[in-house]
């Protein structure tokens, strides 16, 4: 099969896009609206780059929001068309509608937390029980804070004390917080709250700053009116918050004015000693500096000052510092230092980096334990040590899967959910002492039966060689004919590893024959931070390979051909899905960007997107680095002379502040403008909703309704009704 090894030259049709009134799609006569334009053209180190769709970056003109309600309704008369899509919604809600439910955890009151759904709700409620098996009461419903449920909880902490609980929430799936204060035992509310934070929760301490009790958080200035989801947001402050006073009295505590693109993030010592900041957002790791907040004055010590590693403070135990760092150790560690001397030099081991798997987490627990948790092959494999390094036992889990533990060092209390791709988040208690686990919630799905399924793991090679594993799930028993529907999902970016994971929406799939792929790209962090960087700036197009490489495996062992090959990838994932729809348009028959970053040249000018240069590169940086983004770029290297597209269906949200709706907006305007055959070329624009996160239950069931009915009438498949 042929393989891009290069990205292709730039034609010159690539720098004079056409704009048309509308373009008709012929085979499902399809009128696509016309989209607001000028005659925009940047400049990058001497390469003229049209940008005629530059008024859908204004996402609140008149122009552009009469557009968005013109193409939503081109979608929504396309996909009320299909005849199977309510009978679609009906099975994907069926899948959905089941009893499930968090881990508990024991907080500072002794009280015993848990989030549960019982089943359609639009948000998960939390509960509280006085023992374990007692009678849970209602701590917060979200679902009474909107009549839609786009109210999302998102963060939860409490006092030292354990008299007060504040808890953060996010409106219509913005990445903007909001804090509110309960008392923790009549959880009554308390007068406190804070607006315009990000990318934050609480951070508790007794005695404050001045002797008074409340806690620190981080909050952007107030942004102008009307830009709230789309300017670039600059100074990311500390400030503390004392109980019972206004938003306006509250304490600046720490900004740095040099570097208004950075992140800055709070944290405190069990003790309450040491106040944390860590600093983010323009490198691949953090820098880090701690305060002794019992000596008035005390300045800064600085543990790191570049973002160029991973440096989080685990404990400070009298004068020793743990720290959890892949400086020097790609694989990552922990180490030990003196806090009057924390300089690199200084550093001893106590878990040495392991060359066969990946450190993800390292966590002081009850009985002066260390709660660690390896990544292998995509896989979790927790384990117990001493707080000196000497492993106590590893933590068996049912199969290769994801585990998330609720841990304490005050309670000897330990529980864990486990999940995999036919394994429902399950909860399980942990004795830490035995080392025994115990089944203690599963989830039924009505019409789903795990034991019909299967799941493997494969590796594939990639352009260049390199060795990438992929999990194949599907029914037992399916045969290589080559006609097997293949929905082949990625990310390969940030660092982030996809792991084992289940989805209810995932099962309308597997119950119609479709396979789910999920391959783990270079980008993330699967295989450590060798592996990550082996899919950033110039080395982007490794992750594009990888993917088109999985593509072709499955064609090649026989599962799949084009014709039944589905791609999808959300926000980093949605670029993939724009970039290799433009490189290899054979080789799939649908393509879903989700929420994607599809400008390239810009995407740096909006809300946080600087964050993302240390994965990208700028337009900005280099010539080098300009050419080798706008290769790539979705929505300049769309080809406009007869080529063959996948049928598209790109998604996006009126909210979503993370990617701006303007990547899509621009991506949707130009495909539709340019010719590219005759599959529908579609943009669903979601309402009250954001980049994903909080998204209530029936928006989620809608959502896939449409996307799954999209996919089987576009590969010609007529699912079957539950």
């Amino acid at each position: 099969m042929k393989r891009l090894t290069k990205f292709p030259v730039l034609a010159p049709a690539l720098l004079s896009m056409a704009i048309t009134s509308a373009t008709v799609a012929q085979a499902d006569n399809l009128v696509y609206p016309k989209a607001p334009a000028d005659n925009t053209v940047d400049e990058y180190f001497g390469i003229k780059v049209p940008d005629p769709y530059r008024p859908l970056e204004n996402d609140t003109a008149m122009s552009t929001l009469e557009w968005v309600k013109a193409e939503n309704a081109v979608t929504n008369g396309y996909l009320s068309k299909i005849p199977f899509r309510n009978a679609l919604r009906n099975e994907i809600e069926q899948f959905n509608n089941y009893a499930r439910r968090g881990a508990p955890w024991r907080w500072k009151d002794g009280r015993y937390y848990f989030y549960k759904n019982d089943g359609l709700k639009n948000q998960s409620v939390l509960y509280r029980m006085d023992t374990l098996g007692s009678d849970p009461a209602v701590v917060l419903d979200p679902n009474t804070l909107s009549d839609d449920g786009t109210v999302a909880l998102t963060g939860l902490s409490m006092s030292q004390d354990g008299k007060e609980i504040a808890y953060t929430i996010s409106r219509s799936g913005s990445d903007w917080t909001e804090i509110y204060v309960i008392d923790a035992k009549t959880l009554k509310p308390l007068p406190d709250h804070i607006e315009w934070g990000k990318f934050t929760g609480a951070v508790w301490r007794t005695e404050g700053i001045n002797g008074r009790k409340g806690f620190f958080y981080s909050a952007y200035p107030r942004p102008e009116a009307g830009k709230e989801f789309s300017n670039a947001n600059e100074y990311h402050n500390i400030y503390f918050h004392e109980l019972n006073t206004p938003q306006s009295a509250d304490i600046l505590v720490y900004t740095d004015p040099k570097n208004p693109l950075h992140f800055h993030s709070a944290g405190i010592t069990h003790d309450e000693r040491w106040l944390v900041v860590s600093t983010g957002g323009q490198g691949v790791g953090n820098g880090l500096m701690i305060k002794d907040m019992t000596k008035p004055g005390a300045d800064w010590t600085v543990i790191e000052p570049t973002q160029e590693a991973l440096v989080d403070i685990i404990d400070i135990k009298g004068d020793t510092l743990y720290l959890f760092t892949s400086k020097d150790a790609p694989n990552n560690r922990v180490v030990m230092t003196s806090v009057n001397n924390p300089a690199p030099a200084n550093w001893k081991d106590v878990i040495p980096e392991r060359k066969d798997a990946v450190l993800t987490a390292a966590q002081v627990i009850y009985g002066n334990r260390m709660f660690i948790n390896y990544e292998k092959d995509a896989c979790d494999h927790p384990a117990l040590y001493t707080y000196d390094g000497k492993k106590i036992r590893d933590i068996a889990l049912p199969t290769y899967g994801s585990a998330g533990f609720s841990l304490s060092r005050d309670y000897p209390d330990a529980f864990y959910t486990f999940t995999s791709f036919l394994y429902p988040s399950t909860v399980y208690s942990y004795d830490l002492a035995s080392g025994k686990s115990d089944l203690y919630f599963r989830p039924e799905i009505k019409g789903f039966n795990p034991d019909n399924y299967v799941t493997e793991q494969v590796f594939y090679p990639s352009a260049d060689g390199t060795r990438v594993p992929m999990f194949l799930t599907y029914r037992k028993g399916l045969k290589k004919d080559g006609t097997n529907p293949v929905y082949l999902y990625g990310y390969g970016g940030f660092n982030i590893s996809l792991t084992p994971s289940f989805s209810a929406n995932r099962l309308v799939w597997l119950d119609n024959g479709g396979i789910y792929a999920q391959t783990n790209l270079r980008g993330g962090s699967e295989y450590g931070e060798a592996w990550h960087e082996a899919g950033t700036k110039m080395k982007k197009l490794n992750v594009f390979n990888d993917f088109i490489a999985a593509a072709e495996y499955m064609i090649r062992e026989g599962w799949s051909s084009p014709q039944r090959m589905v791609i999808e990838g959300g926000s980093n994932g949605g670029l993939l899905v724009g970039a290799v729809a433009n490189m290899r348009p054979d080789l799939f028959k649908v393509a879903i960007p989700r929420v994607g970053v599809m400008d390239m040249m810009r995407y740096h000018k909006f809300t946080i997107g600087w964050n993302w240069a240390s994965d990208y590169g700028t337009s900005a940086d280099s010539p080098e680095t300009a050419r080798y983004l706008l290769g790539y770029s979705p929505i300049h290297n769309i080809k406009n002379d007869g080529t063959v597209y996948p049928a598209i269906l790109v998604t996006t949200a009126d909210h979503d502040d993370r990617v701006v709706p303007a990547h899509s907006f621009k991506y949707a305007a130009i495909l539709q403008a340019s010719d590219t055959g005759n599959a529908p070329k579609l943009i669903r624009i979601d309402s009250k909703a954001g980049h994903g996160a909080g998204k209530p239950i029936a928006k989620v069931i809608d959502e896939y309704a449409d996307l799954y009915s999209f996919i089987f009438y576009n590969l010609g498949i007529t699912p079957k009704a539950q």
